[in-house]
């Protein structure tokens, strides 16, 4: 049963689980550091600012720094008597508007204010009073704040360390979350690429390279910004209003209660996100690889574009792609637009009237028992929840093109593949034998019928027959690129399917009608980086083929650097240096694939040289399309449409006046053409 894309991501996460464990742990520890802001502020305000707002009683003596002198007596509040001391009077200090009031009893601290004349009265559900009042100046006022700055200060620096200690941890979180991010793609990149060396060659052939330098590249471009930025703001915000919850239903469980309805919106919004945005993702990302694909396309044959004048057609395929890719951008961006920034503030709007209503018509009353340090906490906390909530809602156009892009990656890595399996093998001597094979690329169209083919060590057979006789699938048949529906293939008696595809391999050399170099050096190209093959090997393998003809010309020798496919080079040389690759492997078996199709009769005797240093002790293989090349071959195998229709050696076959006659007589008669 195939996991979904969401518990692979999982699993992928979880072999770096100890660093995200560390990171989320930094993270709580922050957010709960962070969080206690409010708190803190609630304790200032209705302890120390709003506190002096209490019943004063009248001690004796000074024997602490609560202790506040007032018209010639010593008063301290409510709660902060000590056992000793000895209450000899109380008093009131009490808030109407912006003043503050000093009256002689003790009176109701809740209730409705109203003062006239030096009197105040106040209103509660029981009863109503009245008592005489004394303004109080801000000097007198002071008197009553000055013991309450000591322990404002102390919060305050509190706070501040609270905050400098969970910016530290914000630091922990960030790196360690972010590390293990990159890991993850690291991780990830390196099994994708590894897996497209599994898979079966007609993968690559089926699709254009730019899709899947795409699904390498830009894919897992798009899972690493998941990780990075979309899980860690997700988990960040998550972690975060579940702190701030927390805290509300500390304060109030009832409007945190209330607060909750925020999740399920949440949750539903996210759904329906979840199913167009997964909609038009699919379309983008698909386009984005079909836009990779033409323009590598497109630049690999600039040539013939130009050539061929069809600069306007390509450039409207483009314009195509491109307009789609568009089109569903926008749809994209629409979708958002509509919904992610409004959905916040109607939610936040909401918020805040259920807010304004539960503590304007349920607690501000006659029976009042609401702080103000409680009301500061509330709204803090509520602007607080909105931040995550807005983060979440931002990160889900990542998210889903993040999932898009991984069922993307994973659909590479699910395609059938077989594992590297790089053993070395003693050298086998190349005896090849095809009994009775048969092969289809698509199970069901046979290219190749009944072919049985014996090639006895150190011997040369050709293969000729025009296009689409079978000729290049025999070889890809040898090469293991593909496996044969019937017959078994062996190389010294031993079925080459009971070996990896590596071991087959291993002991195979092959030059291309199309010689392909990377981009490094001369050397480089004819090493191709392996240990096992020295400069000096490399350098007798250039010389034996007769390429340092040309190399002794180039401003770096062996070192002169190589472009992509070697556009600097000529057809021949490339061929050459192609020619040194194979004899510095010291292949047992050679396939020559049309070598020297392309190549001019000036440089084909400097090739025929070369190919016969090559051949020399090796089983060879040659797929020939210039019958003048193959003379000397031992056996020569005329194909067609996948049938072997004759065999024998060059004079044998002319001698029959069969196919390979009439192709040599064909070849010979526009060789003598003059040129006009």
């Amino acid at each position: 049963m195939r996991r979904s894309t969401e518990s692979r991501l999982f699993n992928y996460a979880m072999y770096f689980k100890k660093t995200i464990i560390n990171g989320l742990v930094c993270l709580m520890i922050a957010v709960a550091l962070e969080l206690a802001g409010p708190l803190i502020a609630k304790r200032i305000i209705d302890e120390h600012i709003t506190g002096i707002e209490t019943t004063w009683h009248q001690v004796e003596k000074n024997d602490d720094n609560y202790t506040v002198a007032f018209n010639g007596k010593l008063f301290k509040r409510e709660g902060r008597l000590n056992v000793s001391d000895n209450s000899v009077a109380v008093a009131t200090v009490l808030q109407v508007n912006r003043d503050y009031y000093w009256i002689e009893q003790k009176v109701p601290l809740t209730g409705k204010r109203l003062i006239e004349n030096g009197e105040i009265e106040i209103v509660t559900p029981e009863t109503t009073v009245k008592m005489d009042a004394r303004k109080l100046s801000l000097d007198e006022l002071y008197t009553f704040f000055k013991p309450e700055y000591r322990p404002i200060f102390i919060l305050l620096a509190i706070y501040v360390v609270l905050l400098l200690v969970a910016a530290v941890f914000q630091f922990g979180k960030t790196f360690m979350l972010q590390k293990a991010s990159n890991r993850i793609v690291q991780k990830m990149r390196n099994d994708v690429f590894k897996h497209t060396q599994e898979v079966p060659i007609n993968y690559y052939v089926d699709r254009p390279a730019g899709k899947i330098v795409a699904r390498i590249t830009n894919d897992t471009e798009a899972i690493r910004d998941l990780y990075e930025r979309v899980l860690s703001e997700f988990v960040t915000s998550i972690i975060y209003m579940l702190g701030i919850y927390i805290a509300l239903f500390l304060l109030d469980s009832r409007l945190a209660l209330f607060g909750t309805l925020l999740l399920p919106i949440m949750y539903v919004w996210m759904k329906i996100y979840k199913y167009f945005g997964t909609k038009y993702n699919k379309v983008i990302r698909s386009t984005v690889s079909d836009i990779n694909g033409n323009i590598n396309e497109s630049i690999r044959g600039m040539p013939i574009i130009q050539a061929f004048r069809k600069e306007d057609q390509v450039k409207e395929e483009f314009e195509v792609m491109n307009q789609r890719q568009f089109t569903y951008q926008r749809k994209l961006v629409r979708l958002s637009a509509l919904t992610s920034h409004n959905l916040v503030n109607v939610l936040r709007n909401l918020a805040f009237v259920a807010f304004i209503w539960y503590f304007g018509t349920s607690s501000i009353g006659l029976g009042s028992v609401v702080s103000v340090g409680l009301l500061y906490a509330f709204v803090d906390y509520l602007t607080r929840l909105f931040g995550p909530v807005t983060n979440i809602v931002n990160q889900l156009p990542l998210l889903e093109q993040a999932r898009v892009a991984a069922s993307r990656v994973f659909e590479l890595i699910d395609q059938q593949g077989e594992p590297i399996k790089d053993q070395t093998i003693e050298r086998y001597s190349g005896h090849v034998k095809f009994d009775s094979v048969s092969f289809a690329y698509d199970n069901s169209n046979y290219v190749l019928n009944d072919i049985t083919i014996d090639i006895p060590p150190g011997k040369t057979a050709a293969f000729v027959g025009h296009t689409g006789s079978g000729k290049s699938s025999i070889m890809n048949l040898l090469f293991r690129f593909y496996d044969p529906q019937k017959g078994i293939i062996s190389i010294d008696g031993k079925n080459i399917n009971s070996l990896s595809r590596q071991e087959v391999r291993s002991h195979m050399g092959i030059v291309l009608q199309d010689p392909f170099l990377f981009t490094g050096t001369i050397l480089s190209n004819v090493t191709m980086n392996d240990s096992d093959i020295s400069r000096e090997m490399a350098i007798k393998s250039l010389q034996n083929v007769g390429a340092d003809r040309f190399i002794g010309k180039l401003p770096m020798g062996y070192d002169e650097p190589v472009k992509e496919g070697g556009s600097t080079l000529s057809m021949g040389e490339r061929q050459l240096i192609s020619f040194a690759r194979a004899l510095a492997f010291d292949p047992a078996i050679l396939i020559l694939d049309e070598a020297t199709a392309n190549i001019d009769s000036e440089t084909e005797g400097i090739i025929q040289e070369a190919l016969e240093v090559l051949k020399k002790g090796r089983t060879t293989l040659v797929i020939a399309h210039r019958l003048s090349t193959i003379q000397k071959a031992d056996h020569i195998y005329v194909l067609e449409h996948g049938i072997i229709r004759e065999q024998g050696s060059h004079n044998q076959l002319l001698d029959v006046k069969g196919i390979y006659y009439k192709m040599y007589q064909m070849q010979k008669g526009r060789a003598k053409v003059p040129a006009s």
